[in-house]
């Protein structure tokens, strides 16, 4: 079951890059279109790191750190939709 886990945040951490970095394309004429995809992508590259490190593995694999990510991670994704 492990495996699964870390898997779906590593899936979860590649989508948040994907959509930051489309939002960052198709965005191109705001402002601070930069500042908004960092705040997409930063989170996703912090995820998908953290997936890599053995320590950090295990603290994710608690149902209390899953609820918070899955949490943020769809603020995040419904932010990169309605941005």
């Amino acid at each position: 079951m492990k495996s699964n886990v870390i898997n779906n945040y590593r899936m979860g951490g590649y989508l948040l890059i994907a959509l930051g970095l489309i939002n960052l394309r198709y965005q191109t004429g705001h402002i601070a279109v930069l500042q908004h995809s960092l705040v997409i992508i930063i989170p996703g590259a912090l995820i998908l790191a953290s997936t890599w490190l053995p320590a950090s593995a295990k603290k994710l694999d608690s149902k209390a750190v899953q609820g918070v990510s899955l949490a943020i991670g769809l603020l995040l994704i419904a932010y990169a939709v309605i941005n």
